[in-house]
């Protein structure tokens, strides 16, 4: 989660991808991967618009960015938190204002939230307070990125109950515990470098080269021989292609992958390559999971080859140590946060002086110089 969108996708021991697209109305036919983007990041606008509150899809952006901000901006998602006190100016980079060197604004925050209370209530007579108009707007944000979740996830028939959530970006960690508890989820993963991790990430990316042959073959005994030649033929291609990007062959994988589908259909699955009976079985369990049943004694079809080259990238440089020793640290301080409908003094904790294993129930904020890391009531960090 940024400041203008979260992207959400499913991992289950590979990345997914999608053949097709449409981006900005064009249909686009290329292999990328299967993200899923809605509109609610740190700077989404917050508003009224006469008969219910809204999140998105504008976004204030950088410029002027959020309420909070000191550049004159709307309220947003990033406001809400500032006002409900789970954001602390005096603990958040002050690079604010004209000069850039401002804290974050919690009065303009808390004024622009009592002018919108008395706006809902002159339009639907129901009094609100600026907390809970900043808690409401969270959870149409959190609904819409639990959402996006599910449309990658439980409609495709994975039960993520079981899932953990691999939150990052500069706002993930600020709303992860109410995401996961929207999905029934258990455990949340924030790395360390949570904040910058789509920065550090596209540096440590791995090269890879793909080849494709549509190829319209039974999925049977016989095909088994004609399958293998194109499969080695492409993964031939697919390794000069990267090595002319100067990769290493010691530092080179190939995958090969086929996509079946029911003949007569037009939604092929990918599936490992494999024998023509390694890939039926394969075929039929994913089918299952996805649609639900498995059409018995209708052909199969192999509708393409796939092959991967990849050239794995460099090693990440090792995180810091953990801190030694298991005393509880001291919080750096006690603030007042809203939770559950009411104010609780909440610890706010450096996340570089926490000893590994280390635990502690929510309500809690740990900060790092990337990110805000909310733990909420029911949670427990460690």
């Amino acid at each position: 989660m940024g400041g203008t969108s979260t992207d959400v996708s499913h991992y289950a021991g590979t990345y997914e991808r999608s053949d097709e697209a449409v981006v900005a109305g064009v249909r686009v036919r290329a292999p990328m991967m299967r993200i899923h983007t809605v509109a609610a990041g740190g700077g989404s606008i917050c508003r009224f618009d006469g008969a219910r509150l809204r999140v998105g899809p504008e976004s204030a952006g950088a410029d002027p960015g959020p309420a909070c901000y000191r550049r004159g901006g709307p309220l947003t998602v990033t406001d809400c938190n500032v006002m409900l006190g789970t954001l602390q100016p005096d603990h958040f980079p002050a690079l604010f204002g004209p000069d850039g060197n401002q804290p974050l604004d919690r009065a303009v925050v808390a004024l622009k939230f009592e002018a919108l209370g008395a706006e809902v209530e002159a339009a639907t007579g129901r009094a609100m307070t600026p907390a809970e108009l900043a808690d409401g707007f969270l959870a149409i944000a959190v609904e819409n990125m639990a959402n996006a979740i599910k449309a990658i996830s439980v409609q495709q028939g994975h039960d993520v109950g079981g899932y953990t959530l691999a939150c990052f970006g500069g706002a993930g960690g600020q709303h992860a515990c109410r995401v996961a508890d929207a999905l029934g989820m258990g455990r949340v993963m924030i790395h360390p470098l949570a904040g910058l991790l789509s920065a550090y990430g596209i540096g440590l990316a791995d090269l890879r080269t793909l080849r494709e042959a549509s190829i319209d073959l039974p999925l049977a005994g016989e095909s088994d021989a004609a399958l293998a030649v194109l499969a080695e033929a492409l993964g031939d291609e697919a390794l000069v292609a990267l090595g002319a990007q100067a990769v290493p062959v010691a530092r080179t994988d190939l995958l090969r992958r086929a996509r079946i589908k029911y003949a007569g259909t037009d939604t092929p699955i990918e599936v490992p390559f494999a024998d023509c009976v390694a890939m039926a079985a394969a075929f039929d369990a994913v089918h299952l999971t996805r649609f639900g049943f498995v059409a018995d004694g209708t052909a199969r079809v192999v509708d393409s080859l796939v092959a991967e080259a990849v050239g794995r990238s460099g090693v990440a440089a090792p995180l810091p140590p953990p801190v030694p020793g298991s005393a509880a640290p001291e919080p750096l301080a006690m603030v007042q946060c809203w939770f559950g409908g009411a104010v609780r003094a909440t610890p706010l904790f450096d996340r570089a002086a926490l000893p590994a294993g280390w635990r502690q129930p929510g309500p809690a904020i740990i900060t790092d110089p990337g990110s805000t890391t909310i733990v909420e009531p029911g949670w427990t960090v460690r």
